[in-house]
């Protein structure tokens, strides 16, 4: 069985060994301090990391890594980063830990004498900062940018500006991309992006060098109880624009990929959610339901969705918009306990992640404890198919290399065990 197989018969819920995903998305990875450390473990080459996902600082997990690791998913990546800049014109930088890594051309910094690290949308340093790596920090967050303005001035044009149809130079590296990966043993994990409504870490727009409407957080989520026929201009024009890329980009595409990364919109906190089952039906649900209609009407592929947080409330409605999975399963939020969510929902759609908890148990946890929770999992998520491995998001910076090897092993481990 290879591992394009394996996913397959996970994604049609149907019983056999668990298939694992290292670095397929951007919300599956690790922290490029971690690969460099698992290379170094493993035994590969050494040789500076690739930042192939500047705002989370995330490394390439090049194929000698993937095959010590066990993935059976590989990316086919888009051409832009959150910044607006290509992942092209590679050069070596380095990194406020000291880290010696590859980041793209557009990468261009400022440091200021506290040690903050700031980068540029586009890669353009004229323009203001788009984001903020704090003095200590490994990772940048978004700079809100939100000018000022009054209700009479507010145009929802202003927050569909980065809403395009694919480019010559989107499609040539499609079409580079796509040949790429055709053919590849592993599933095919892939987003044309643009589809992300709402999506919270897209709001501010650190890709733009001068953001119009509202970028703010907090006035975004005020939109959402207060505008709602603003946020309805600019989700309908958002989806018009995402089904003729999607169009375009399927014909590209045709059966070389497996996995169909729609959003990472997140709908939940620790302990609730973002907002109402009624809010997600009226301002949500709607284009969801387009989105996944398309795709499940013109592709085989099954659709990707990513929600952190207290989701349970919702996980009946995702599936009833068409989603096929759902990520990364945060069981360490409230009501999201592995086996009730099996139970409730495990034959109506797949689970990609929550094997191990990122924000305590492997990052601060013994290997131990780290084997102990990735079984249990396993256990809770693996009978009659529907599940793939991976972390509960991200692996961050720091996190033991010795805690990230011992959630492999104990994956390969269960699989042996299991045949």
């Amino acid at each position: 069985m290879t591992s394009r197989e394996k996913v397959r018969r996970a994604l049609r819920h149907e019983a056999g060994p668990v298939p694992v995903d290292f670095g397929s998305t951007g919300l599956t990875s690790f922290h490029v301090s971690c690969v460099a450390a698992l290379r170094e473990h493993y035994g590969l080459p050494r040789h500076p990391v690739k930042v192939c996902e500047p705002f989370q600082m995330l490394g390439e997990v090049e194929d000698d890594l993937a095959n010590a690791l066990g993935s059976d998913c590989i990316a086919a990546n888009g051409r832009s980063t959150m910044f607006g800049f290509p992942n092209e014109g590679w050069h070596e930088w380095r990194t406020p830990w000291n880290q010696l890594v590859l980041v793209p051309a557009g990468f261009r910094t400022r440091q200021s004498a506290a040690g903050d690290v700031y980068l540029f949308p586009e890669g353009d340093t004229s323009v203001p900062a788009s984001g903020h790596m704090p003095a200590g920090g490994y990772f940048f967050d978004a700079i809100v940018r939100q000018p000022p303005f009054t209700e009479e001035q507010l145009d929802p044009a202003d927050n569909c500006e980065e809403f395009k149809l694919l480019s010559a130079a989107d499609v040539e590296h499609w079409e580079r991309e796509f040949a790429r990966v055709r053919g590849d043993k592993r599933a095919i994990v892939s987003g044309v992006g643009g589809m992300g409504f709402g999506d919270i870490a897209l709001v501010p727009a650190a890709f733009l060098k001068h953001p119009k409407g509202i970028r703010d957080v907090g006035e975004w989520y005020i939109s959402l109880v207060e505008r709602r026929d603003y946020i309805h201009h600019i989700f309908d024009y958002q989806c018009e624009i995402a089904l003729r890329n999607l169009a375009t980009y399927a014909a590209l595409a045709g059966d070389t990929i497996d996995v169909l990364v729609v959003c990472g919109t997140d709908f939940g906190t620790q302990n609730s959610q973002f907002c109402s089952p009624a809010t997600f039906d009226e301002l949500f649900a709607p284009y969801y339901r387009r989105v996944n209609d398309w795709v499940h009407k013109h592709t085989a592929w099954k659709t990707f969705k990513h929600s952190c947080g207290a989701v349970r409330p919702l996980i009946d409605r995702f599936i009833d918009v068409g989603f096929d999975i759902l990520n990364p399963v945060q069981c360490s939020a409230k009501d999201m306990d592995p086996v009730r969510l099996k139970a409730d929902f495990g034959r109506r759609i797949v689970f990609w992640g929550g094997g191990v908890d990122t924000q305590q148990t492997l990052p601060f946890g013994t290997p131990e404890q780290v084997r102990a929770q990735v079984t249990e999992r396993l256990k809770a998520f693996s009978p009659g198919g529907g599940f793939v491995f991976n972390t509960i998001h991200n692996v961050q910076a720091r996190t033991p290399v010795a805690n990230i090897v011992a959630m492999v092993d104990a994956v390969r481990d269960f699989n042996g065990a299991a045949v």
